[in-house]
């Protein structure tokens, strides 16, 4: 029978150094979870929300009798395998997603993986009846973004130090001749609008 061979000085350091990660990162959790769950104020902001009208929720319905949280995820639930959804009302009009539905590879104007006509996995999309489309179109509009967050389209409404700074830093001088700040168009069209209104 063979004698086990004792450890090496560098294979003790290494598996004490593992050994002092390991106990750091699992008192490391078990704080964050205390902290968590006896918290009165969530620990991480919320950006995404949404407010369904009886369509909308008609939509949500027909969302998940398709299991489309099969591949995607909205209002925190489903997988990661393909575009997050959350938020996706503040990218793009009902329209347009009522479109991409219905013909996604004329919609993007090249192949997509998943969405399309057969033999593509999420071709029963394209199948659906016009009405379903329209009411899954209406559901994924109203998942919304707040603004200036990573998902949604529109910066902050208000001044951002940042984004002037990025700008300036990066953006070439001739932009800002050519190219009106999106902030200070959706103030002018708000303005417009408020003087239609009147």
């Amino acid at each position: 029978m063979k004698q086990k061979q004792p450890l090496k000085s560098g294979e003790k350091i290494l598996l004490s150094v593992f050994g002092v990660f390991f106990v750091l990162a699992c008192i490391g959790y078990v704080i964050l979870e205390s902290v968590r769950l006896t918290s009165d104020k969530p620990m991480f902001q919320q950006t995404t929300f949404f407010d369904f009208s009886p369509e909308g929720k008609m939509g949500a319905g027909i969302y998940q009798a398709s299991n489309c949280n099969a591949c995607h995820r909205s209002m925190r639930s489903g997988t990661s395998m393909g575009l997050s959804l959350d938020g996706i009302g503040s990218k793009r009009s009902v329209e347009w997603l009522e479109a991409f539905l219905g013909d996604p590879e004329n919609v993007y104007g090249a192949p997509t993986i998943d969405h399309g006509m057969r033999p593509k996995e999420a071709a029963f999309i394209s199948d659906m009846s016009a009405e379903d489309r329209r009411l899954l179109a209406v559901y994924l509009s109203e998942l919304r973004a707040v603004p200036g967050s990573s998902v949604a389209k529109v910066p902050p409404p208000e001044h951002s130090e940042f984004i002037d700074t990025m700008v300036k830093a990066w953006a070439p001088a001739d932009w800002q001749h050519k190219y009106e700040d999106i902030r200070v168009r959706i103030k002018r069209e708000q303005a417009e609008e408020s003087e239609i209104n009147e």
